[in-house]
């Protein structure tokens, strides 16, 4: 399996910072290849996920989630940690722009001590499993004092060969304006950064904040597999 060095170290940084200014979301296309893709989804599976939790007991649409505690499995644990680094300095000037004073740490460690101390100690990163008729509704992933103002998603199965349907689709709420949604085309293997609630906008008079949240259209046929991997946790 790929190390956080072979993928995420040679990627244009600067262009990812700005495709999320300027969307709130970058694109990270073949990271993994498609036997890598499956691999890691077998292996990131119900057998080593904390508890299982339904979306539909939750309010959150039809399917599974597969939700781990505070050791995620390899690769994601590693990969969480590099990640975190590379995007620390965007979430510190994001929260410069959005007049607000915190600043991250330079280690995902140090970071989730705040979490603990503010009474977040529920982790968020967790596997989704949508089948025939499932889909995951509009929410966001912003509660407790701390909250990280970018996660990743992962495809980990094939559009148009393991499933049909299942878009990921994002909606931004702009002061006055009505809501624009856009779908972040991914393909197995793809990852993605996206804005987990809010982010800064530039207009006119300058930077305000916008709020985003996310979903997964209904799947048509087959079986979705996904990541998503949260770097705070929740209360």
């Amino acid at each position: 399996m790929p190390s956080s060095a072979t993928i995420f170290d040679q990627l244009d940084w600067q262009q990812i910072a700005a495709q999320l200014d300027q969307d709130g979301y970058a694109r990270l296309p073949g990271l993994l290849s498609p036997e890598q893709a499956r691999i890691i989804a077998r292996e990131t599976g119900p057998s080593t996920a904390l508890r299982r939790q339904s979306l539909e007991s939750a309010g959150l649409g039809r399917g599974e989630l597969f939700c781990f505690g505070g050791m995620l499995p390899e690769p994601w644990a590693n990969w969480r940690t590099a990640l975190y680094r590379m995007l620390s300095p965007i979430a510190d000037r994001w929260n410069a722009l959005m007049d607000i004073d915190y600043r991250y740490p330079g280690e995902l460690s140090e970071f989730l001590k705040h979490n603990r101390e503010a009474a977040q100690c529920q982790p968020l990163s967790c596997l989704n499993r949508l089948r025939s008729g499932d889909y995951l509704a509009l929410h966001q992933r912003a509660d407790g004092e701390h909250v990280f103002p970018l996660q990743v998603i992962a495809l980990l199965s094939e559009p148009g060969v393991d499933f049909q349907g299942g878009e990921f689709v994002m909606t931004e709420q702009r002061p006055r304006m009505q809501s624009r949604p856009a779908v972040v085309p991914l393909g197995i293997g793809d990852m993605a950064i996206i804005s987990t609630a809010r982010r800064p906008h530039h207009g006119a008079s300058g930077h305000y904040r916008v709020n985003l949240r996310h979903a997964i259209s209904r799947v048509r046929a087959g079986e979705r597999i996904g990541m998503e991997l949260s770097f705070h946790d929740a209360p």
